[in-house]
Parts: structure tokens; C-alpha cells; sequence
């Protein structure tokens, strides 16, 4: 019996906004956590659930995407999909119509999300109850920072996209984690113009009393799309992981340096960050190439790529960057020695 084929595509065409100023250095979805891009870990997933090749949206810096990944990833090959505007979360699917048609299954996967996905059970939940889309969505997401969730019933189908409207009777409310699954012929007459998932294909699917599944996970997930969410899920990925250099549950790349003085706790250091002697990092991402000098205090925090922290520097809740001419502050935002010191919100 032939095993079915799944084709993937994954989100990485938004603009990355909330996100500022990190994304005027770096798309979003090549920001690193422990030393792989964002987007590294999807594609990691997706070949280890058995996927051999992948779409990929492309909008906002999309040719640094491109150059970083190439045309094979993990043993998944790789197709981009350049969009002109952007066309949306469903609308994307319109110009990958060839490349989805050969499929049994499309998997498509939010770009700015960090989850280790259970994209096997994925697959093995949709083919079970040989549904027309299957959700994957979390039960341990905090519901008021989505919207309220989306809402099942005691079958486990969507039966509400929203809190103020319901097509049955539900038994609970979860968040939609980023994933979903479903046939190709679902998306096989798409316009090509903007559209997105909810309103234009799951809404109308529930008004014509369709059935679609969810499968629930406990895993850790993590929307990165603010810079307090990017750093809460690095953080927690690297204490998953465990430390690659010093204790103190820790992820240190190779080749950072780091003064035996210094103490570094719950916190990532990406690849060719300096921390001078009797500095403190605690609960923080330190990105790439950034220097933070001798006594310094970094407190859940983000220190950004290539900035450098003056001697004795205190900062806490914090999004450190290098200030440039073509990005201007926003409310809230101070600069002082060269350097942009947002609220982490």
C-alpha cells in the first residue's frame, strides 16, 4: 500500500512589525533561538514527521530567507513562493497550487511560532477521522491573549471561531497553535488574492455545518511575535534543551565568550556575543555579536544584534538595539550612546 505524501508550506512572508526594530535587522523567521533560525526548527519538525518538500512564502527581506536555507534543508527540499503583496495566510496557497496538487495531505505551519510540533500525530488524527482540515491547537496557551480561543465540542470538533458566535455547543475553549492539516482539494479553486484562514475558509466551512477536527497538545508553544514573546520562548527552549556550555540552565553558543567572572542564569547567548568579567544575565537573550561590557546587569532582557552595553550598565525588561538612521524610535523608546532601549512590554 503506498504511503501518503504530504507537502508543507510554511508562513514566513509577515512584515514582523510587533517585532521592531529586531526585524529591521533580521526577518523574523531567521531570528535565532540556540542557534538555529525560528524557521530552522519548523523545517526540522517537518522532515522528522516525514516530509520531503517544502513551500515557502517570502515577503518582508524574503531573499535573506532564501540565502540562508537554500534549496534543501534536513533532507526536504525546498520551493519559495515570493509574494508582490501579501496575500495572506490562506491566500498564500493560491500561487502553490502545482506544487500541493501531487500531495494526499498539506500540512501548513505558522513561521513565527516555536513548538517542537507533533506533526506526526498530526497527520495520524487527520487520516483517522478522515476529516477535510485538522487544527492543531494548545491547551496550556493563556486564552486571553488569543482572543479566547477557539471553542470544541465533546467530540472534539470547532464549533466557534470566536467568542461571540458558536455553531454547537461548547465544551471548552483552547488556542490554535499554528498547524493545521487538510486536503489539497480544500484549496484547490483559490483566487489569487488576499485571504486568510478564519474568515475565508474555516468560517464559511462551519456555516455549512462541516466537521473540523482538532488535535489538542500540552507541548510548549510560543507565538514569537513580540519581542517579550521571542524571549520567554528562547528561554524556555534553551532550558528544555540544557546547557551547551555552563550551568545555570543556560544555552551558550560555541563560540561566545564569556569571562569566567560572569554569571549567566535561564539565559541564551547566541553565536559571537562577548561578556565581559563580573557582568550578570539572567533570564535574557544576548543576539549575536553583542558585547556587553564589564559589570553590567541584564535582566529578562533582549540585548540585539551587534550592540555593545557601556561599562556598568543596568537593564531590565529591556529590548536593547543599535540605533540607525532609517528606523525611528517610537513612543516609549530612548536613546542614549548610540544604542535604542525599547519596553519589552
Amino acid at each position: 500500500m503506498k504511503a501518503l505524501e504530504f507537502r508543507a508550506v510554511v508562513l514566513a512572508a509577515g512584515l514582523g512589525t510587533r517585532l521592531r526594530p529586531l526585524t529591521q535587522f533580521l526577518p523574523k523567521p531567521l531570528l535565532p533561538v540556540t542557534g538555529t533560525p525560528v524557521l530552522g526548527h519548523t523545517l526540522s519538525s517537518l522532515a522528522k514527521a516525514g516530509c520531503r518538500k517544502a513551500a515557502i512564502n517570502l515577503f518582508h527581506q524574503g531573499d535573506k530567507i532564501a540565502s540562508r536555507f537554500g534549496n534543501r534543508y534536513e533532507g526536504v527540499d525546498l520551493v519559495y513562493s515570493p509574494e508582490e503583496e501579501l496575500l495572506g495566510t490562506l491566500g498564500a496557497l493560491a500561487p502553490l497550487r502545482e506544487f500541493l496538487s501531487p500531495a494526499d495531505i498539506v500540512v501548513v505551519v505558522n513561521g513565527d511560532s516555536l513548538c517542537r510540533w507533533p506533526i506526526k500525530r498530526l497527520l495520524r488524527q487527520h487520516k483517522k477521522a478522515a476529516a477535510r482540515a485538522t487544527l492543531l491547537v494548545s491547551t496550556r496557551a493563556p486564552l486571553e491573549a488569543f482572543g479566547g480561543g477557539i471553542g470544541i465540542d465533546r467530540s472534539g470538533a470547532v464549533v466557534s471561531l470566536s467568542p461571540d458566535k458558536s455553531f454547537g455547543e461548547v465544551e471548552k475553549r483552547v488556542v490554535f497553535a499554528g498547524a493545521h492539516a487538510f486536503a489539497p482539494t480544500l484549496v484547490a479553486h483559490l483566487e489569487p488574492r488576499p485571504a486568510d484562514f478564519i474568515p475565508d475558509l474555516y468560517l464559511p466551512m462551519l456555516e455549512a455545518g462541516e466537521r473540523i477536527e482538532v488535535v489538542e497538545s500540552s507541548r510548549p508553544w510560543f507565538d514569537l511575535g513580540t519581542p517579550a514573546g521571542y524571549l520567554v520562548g528562547a528561554c524556555d527552549w534553551a532550558q528544555r534543551r540544557g546547557p551547551a556550555k555552563v550551568a545555570g540552565r543556560s544555552w551558550i553558543a560555541a563560540d561566545a565568550e564569556v569571562d569566567r567572572s560572569a554569571s549567566v542564569r535561564r539565559a541564551v547567548v547566541e553565536a559571537g556575543a562577548r561578556l565581559a568579567s563580573e557582568v550578570q544575565v539572567e533570564r535574557s537573550v544576548v543576539l549575536s555579536e553583542a558585547r556587553i561590557r564589564e559589570r553590567c546587569k541584564v535582566r529578562d532582557s533582549i540585548i540585539g544584534f551587534r550592540a555593545e552595553l557601556p561599562p556598568g550598565t543596568v537593564v531590565e525588561r529591556r529590548l536593547v538595539t543599535k540605533a540607525r538612521a532609517d528606523v525611528i524610535p517610537r513612543a516609549g523608546d530612548s536613546v542614549v550612546g548610540g544604542l535604542v532601549y525599547s519596553p519589552l512590554g
